[in-house]
């Protein structure tokens, strides 16, 4: 589609396709209500594989990079660097906030597709790489956070089930 533009049209052409789509998926996550991002969803369970997000620990060495990643912090959002309050709420809301990220994240890496589908070989392959180191590790990144929010919003209920009433 783009092979017969020169180099300068067809590099604004990806970028304004790119910052579109990205753009556009970043509006949807920020408008849809919390109920489509709940980490019930099939979308958002674990797979077996990751056994409970060691696999990145592991595999991927997840602390050594993850709080280098910048974040991003929508209007009326709340930064997700530190835990300010562990109440089961927060917690929750906070999850959720990891499947938002995530569904934002993984939306984006479909942009890959349409860049290999419209350019040549070495461009489009040279973009979709830029589009998948911009977006894979974050996708990742809140797939394994919410592995431990999860752990710790349930060990805490448990805590607080076992420890009877003030009279």
């Amino acid at each position: 589609m783009l092979q017969s533009m020169n180099y300068l049209t067809m590099l604004v052409t990806n970028v304004l396709v790119i910052a579109v789509w990205h753009g556009t998926t970043l509006l949807m996550s920020t408008h849809l209500p919390n109920s489509y991002f709940q980490p019930t969803s099939a979308q958002f369970q674990p797979w077996k594989w990751e056994k409970g997000g060691r696999w990145y620990r592991d595999h991927l060495h997840i602390n050594d990079w993850k709080d280098r990643v910048p974040q991003f912090i929508s209007q009326g959002g709340f930064s997700k660097r530190h835990l300010t309050n562990l109440s089961p709420e927060y917690l929750g809301t906070f999850i959720v906030e990891t499947c938002r990220g995530e569904w934002t994240h993984t939306w984006n890496l479909g942009c890959v597709f349409v860049v290999l589908l419209m350019n040549q070989s070495i461009v489009g392959i040279t973009f979709s790489i830029l589009i998948f180191m911009g977006n894979g590790p974050c996708a990742v990144i809140q797939r394994y956070n919410r592995f431990r929010l999860v752990a710790l919003r349930d060990r805490l209920q448990r805590e607080t089930a076992r420890i009877p009433a003030a009279t």
